[in-house]
């Protein structure tokens, strides 16, 4: 989720320098260390119980993996200051020995490629607060307006680790899981999936819930409130989509208005991305103490219960003021970082470049091309040019907060440059069928689009994704004649551009080296649906 521009906080709050150094720790988390490779995730049991008053949670991680290679050390994420108390398989205690955050477990049973095998992880503590969700993440322990506890957790780019042991990197994400979460009984537990069971145990209640497709760490969440619930049923591409609210009850009436949102929106991204990636899940919309994020089946909500971001237009164009920004961008995210999911967080565009697209999307299939075009365009006074959008690999580090609306200007671009919306359409479309429930990197994604569209979009994507550089095209007029040329750009980059000379759509085709053509009339107006920059010279 999270929006870079309007907080002026880097998604991650971690202040990236072009020239930072990096730790064993950065790269603890961020690479596939060996003691990952050889083994491939298959489900996890999370069962944890939440303390409001003490702000502390216990429990156990159950972690069924499969063998690919024989090994007899594994790792196991888990951050300070929750402490693994134990780790047993096939009921044997095992040693480990921890470097950080990162614990290196000594298997004593003979790992047999092929095999499946399960550790159980126990652990507990008070886990990181979060100091302003959620971008600085962590558990958000809040009260509601009648001084019950409110109580959410959130942790894109910090890890899921900061609250519960798994394996804490995007490449492998666990095929189901089972989250079971104890909390006391006046209060509910929402989490992912569907709820299965709920069991009272004297002043406790457990909720059992059931994710039956793969989910990436950070989406994971726990969600404790005095809720009250409603929902509805979604006809859908594939079938019936159970869609639920969960909401405080003083927000009922307004939640009832505004998260009409939800169907219109499954309607217009069914329409450009395919069906929604998890019916089994179903969808759920859940009200939390902080602004939101794109928790997999279980997106949560705090915009106040109105349009725009937090009441203004992204877009300065009066276009943002037609959604609620949190149902449609985090909801956005089901389809780009939910169901196709970066194996890298440097390449985090792929999530939010696409995700900021589709809130104009939103607009074309609700209100036309036009709003859509005027938004989109609009949110480009949002972008610093200040790194590259493609972040440094294997250290668990994202590439600049660009990544949301320069992304989505690349990808506005690139549907000028199809000429064929319908064929636009389907490569999106595509994109969430051929890598489902997949993790992905940014070069997939590239050669995908490019074999699709049928256009060498190499150089394209080095110059808007690798460096800060907007192309600039130079342009004289006179004699019946334009002459013209890119500057700032990286080697064999020549986008042509459209344009309208005396009303008529015409195209140049630049590239770094002047070339002159003849032109009928001096009055030029270049199509600006292409994200560069112009100058008369």
């Amino acid at each position: 989720m999270k929006h870079y521009f309007i907080l002026a906080t880097c998604l991650l709050g971690m202040g990236l320098a072009s020239a930072q150094n990096f730790t064993r720790q950065d790269t603890l988390r961020g690479s596939i260390t060996p003691e990952r490779g050889w083994w491939d995730l298959n489900y996890y049991h999370l069962n944890v119980k939440v303390d409001p008053a003490e702000k502390f949670i216990s429990g156990h991680n159950i972690v069924r993996y499969k063998v690919l290679e024989s090994a007899k050390v594994l790792q196991i994420d888990l951050q300070e200051p929750m402490q693994i108390s134990a780790i047993t398989q096939d009921g044997k205690k095992l040693k480990f020995t921890s470097e950080g955050n990162a614990h290196f477990i000594q298997l004593k049973k003979k790992q047999v490629p092929g095999e499946f095998n399960e550790l159980k992880i126990e652990y507990s503590g008070h886990p990181r607060e979060a100091v302003r969700a959620p971008w600085d993440g962590g558990f958000s322990w809040k009260q509601d307006s009648n001084g019950n506890p409110f109580v959410a957790t959130s942790c894109q780019g910090l890890g899921a680790s900061v609250w519960w042991p798994n394996k804490d990197h995007m490449y492998d994400e666990v095929d189901s899981m089972r989250i079971s979460v104890t909390v006391p009984k006046d209060l509910m537990d929402v989490s992912n999936g569907k709820l299965e069971k709920v069991d009272e145990m004297g002043d406790q209640k457990t909720y059992h819930w059931f994710v039956a497709n793969p989910i990436n760490n950070y989406g994971v969440n726990v969600n404790i409130g005095n809720y009250v619930h409603f929902g509805e049923k979604y006809e859908g591409e594939n079938g019936t989509l159970d869609v639920d609210y969960y909401v405080l009850p003083e927000n009922l009436e307004k939640a009832k208005i505004q998260f009409a949102q939800a169907p219109m929106m499954l309607r217009a991204f069914e329409h450009w991305f395919g069906p929604y990636p998890f019916y089994e899940d179903g969808f759920k919309l859940v009200e939390v103490p902080y602004l939101g994020m794109e928790h997999q089946s279980s997106v949560t909500y705090g915009n106040q219960y109105g349009n725009g971001y937090l009441g203004r237009d992204l877009s300065g164009t009066g276009w943002g003021l037609k959604f609620d920004f949190i149902i449609i961008h985090e909801a956005g995210h089901e389809w780009f970082a939910n169901n196709i999911t970066y194996k890298d967080i440097a390449d985090m565009w792929v999530h939010e470049g696409f995700t900021a697209y589709s809130e104009n999307l939103y607009l074309d299939y609700h209100f036309g091309k036009k709003a859509s075009a005027e938004y989109v365009v609009g949110t480009r006074a949002n972008i610093q040019n200040d790194r590259p959008i493609i972040g440094p690999y294997g250290v668990n580090r994202g590439g600049s907060g660009d990544m949301y609306y320069k992304g989505a200007n690349i990808l506005h671009t690139l549907r000028q440059l199809v000429e064929d919306d319908e064929q636009w359409r389907q490569v999106l479309r595509g994109l969430n069928k051929d890598f489902y429930h997949q993790t992905v990197t940014t070069g997939q994604i590239e050669d995908y689009i490019s074999k699709k569209t049928g256009k060498d979009l190499s150089a394209f994507f080095d110059q808007y994704l690798r460096t800060t550089m907007i192309p600039k095209l130079e342009y004289q007029l006179g004699d019946g004649t334009i002459k013209y040329r890119y500057v700032d750009v990286v080697e064999d980059f020549d986008m042509p551009v459209r344009v309208f000379v005396d009303g008529k759509e015409k195209w140049l085709f630049p590239s770094a080296e002047w070339k002159t053509e003849s032109i009928d009339s001096t009055e030029l107006k270049f199509d600006k649906n292409f994200y560069i920059e112009t100058q008369k010279v």
